[in-house]
């Protein structure tokens, strides 16, 4: 078996996306928020917006839960929903407490918008194993950069002085924790490839049905990256 026949289905799509994923773990957003200097306007354009962001994801997992063929992905699709929806955005409403801002009424931004469109549409129309693959990025992404920045901060040691909600972020995205999650979900999508339940849905193509996968892998790396485009540009809608 060749080295490449041996790679799991994950792994084809993460090797598909190296390219985005090498340069958004350098993205100036995130290493500013490493060093120090980021500007905290940026950083509470960027948590609200992920909080809308986190609201309609959450609500994917749950959708795809109900969509989930077997007792085990229903379960664990709907754990981690509830993990979303609670321990994630219970980081994200310490800071507006801290901030003293109230988030009922932010308007989700463009590539807010963009994204959450796109994961929807995949979730509510095209196939579980689709599905799957189209969240897959928010996970493995969020836990790989997390871990970069983890590493860039121990390497700056003490000489760097960051506000405490950057502190928080990074730990929470590169803690074991996290990592469970994210392990459990990755399992989840490799079960596609191990299954004939999910390649009937393709006519019994499987490559097909890996190729759509990985389409919605790619395209969702690269809107990871514009979310934090976003947020560092404080991107607005035209005022027309």
């Amino acid at each position: 078996m060749s080295a490449s026949s041996a790679k799991s289905l994950t792994q084809k799509f993460w090797d598909a996306s190296s390219k985005i994923i090498s340069t958004t773990e350098k993205h100036e957003f995130l290493t500013a928020m490493v060093d120090g200097s980021l500007a905290e306007d940026k950083f509470i354009y960027y948590v609200l917006q992920d909080c809308l962001y986190l609201t309609d994801f959450a609500d994917c997992l749950h959708k795809l839960s109900l969509k989930a063929p077997n007792a085990a992905h229903k379960k664990r699709l709907a754990e981690l929903a509830l993990g979303a929806e609670n321990d994630e955005k219970e980081l994200h409403r310490s800071f507006f407490t801290k901030w003293g801002i109230d988030d009922s009424h932010v308007e989700a931004m463009p590539n807010t918008l963009l994204y959450t469109s796109y994961m929807l549409r995949v979730v509510s129309t095209r196939p579980y194993a689709e599905g799957l693959a189209v969240l897959l990025p928010c996970f493995w992404v969020y836990m790989h950069v997390g871990k970069v920045m983890l590493k860039l901060r121990e390497e700056l040691g003490d000489s760097v002085k960051r506000i405490p909600q950057f502190d928080a972020w990074i730990d929470l995205y590169a803690s074991e924790e996290f990592e469970k999650e994210v392990s459990d979900y990755i399992a989840m999508v490799d079960d596609i490839g191990k299954d004939e339940i999910y390649v009937n849905e393709y006519d019994g193509d499987a490559e097909a049905m890996q190729s759509k996968m990985q389409e919605h892998f790619i395209m969702c790396c690269k809107l990871e990256h514009m979310f934090w485009d976003q947020a560092n540009s404080l991107m607005k809608w035209p005022d027309l």
